[in-house]
C-alpha cells in the first residue's frame, strides 16, 4: 500500500505572509464566507486576536476509539478540496496474526475516505490507525527544502509555502511519514496544514471536529490547561517511527508494536 498519494489544496498562508505581518494585520474572515455548518462561540477568536507563540500545537490519538468510519478522511477532502485520489490524513486497518507480529496485513482502501469493507480475518487481532502528517519539532522536510518553501510557524505547524516551492520533491522523499505529496493542480508540495486557517480562529481541525468517537483530538502543548498534559501524563504514548529523532508531535495512545 502506498501513503505518499494523498492531499488537498495547499494551505493560503504563506511564509512571506506569516513573517511580513503580524497576528493584528490579518483579516477576519466572515462565518458565512468559511461556510461551517457547526460553527460555535469559539469561532469568535478570530486571527487578528490570534498570537502565534503563544501555541505549540499537535495532536493526540487514542487508538482504541477510532472505528475506521473515515469521516475525517471525508471531512478533511472537502475542508481543503483535496483532489481525488490524494489525502492529506488516511486511515490503517492493521490486521496482525499474533503467531507473527512483524508483518501485519495493512491495507487502505482509497485512503479509507469510504471507511473499510468487514475484514475476512477473524482470527486475527484488528484495530485502526489514522495518520497525517506528524508536524514535527525537527522535520527532515525543512531540512531538506532548497528554497526554503517548507518551514515551521512560530506555532509550530509545518507548512508549505505554495509560492516559493518549485515541486523538486526533495521533501516528499525526505519525509519518513509519507504524508507528502504533489498536488496535480498546483504542481507544488502539499500536506496537512492541522486546519492553519481554522486553528488560527479558535476552530479546531476538520478531522476532529467529524471524529463521531473523539480519537483524535487537537492539542495546545503550551496552554498549562489543555487536556493534552493529562492525556500524556496518564496514558502509555507512542509517536510514529521513534528512531527517526524527529520529535513528531502526534501522539498515539496504545499504538501496537506492529505499527509502521
Amino acid at each position: 500500500m502506498t501513503t505518499n498519494g494523498r492531499d488537498t489544496k495547499p494551505t493560503d498562508v504563506t511564509r512571506r505572509e506569516m513573517l511580513g505581518s503580524t497576528g493584528s494585520k490579518l483579516l477576519v474572515l466572515a462565518a458565512a464566507a468559511l461556510g461551517f455548518d457547526s460553527l460555535t462561540e469559539t469561532a469568535e477568536a478570530s486571527a487578528e486576536t490570534y498570537r502565534a507563540t503563544d501555541h505549540w500545537w499537535g495532536m493526540t490519538i487514542d487508538i482504541d476509539k477510532c472505528i475506521g468510519c473515515g469521516n475525517c478522511v471525508r471531512a478533511c477532502a472537502k475542508e481543503n478540496n483535496v483532489p481525488e485520489e490524494f489525502f492529506r490524513t488516511w486511515v490503517e486497518r492493521y490486521e496482525v496474526d499474533q503467531t507473527d507480529p512483524e508483518h501485519p496485513h495493512v491495507t487502505s482502501p482509497k485512503g479509507a475516505i469510504e471507511g473499510f469493507p468487514p475484514s475476512a480475518e477473524s482470527n486475527k487481532k484488528a484495530f485502526f490507525v489514522p495518520k497525517l502528517c506528524n508536524h514535527c519539532a525537527d522535520s527532515p522536510c525543512v531540512q531538506v527544502c532548497p528554497v526554503g518553501a517548507t518551514f515551521v510557524s512560530p506555532d509550530g505547524v509545518v507548512l508549505v509555502d505554495k509560492d516559493y516551492c518549485i515541486g523538486c520533491r526533495y521533501c516528499v522523499q525526505a519525509c519518513p511519514y509519507g504524508c507528502r505529496f504533489l498536488n496535480p493542480k498546483t504542481n507544488t508540495v502539499d500536506k496537512c496544514t492541522l486546519c492553519y486557517h481554522r486553528i488560527t480562529k479558535g476552530l479546531t481541525t476538520a478531522c476532529v471536529e467529524a471524529c463521531p468517537t473523539q480519537a483524535r483530538q487537537l492539542a495546545d502543548l503550551k496552554d498549562p490547561k489543555d487536556p493534552v498534559h493529562e492525556f500524556l501524563r496518564k496514558n502509555k504514548i507512542q509517536v510514529l517511527k521513534p528512531q527517526m529523532a524527529t520529535h513528531a508531535k502526534v501522539f498515539y495512545k496504545d499504538l501496537d508494536g506492529a505499527v509502521r
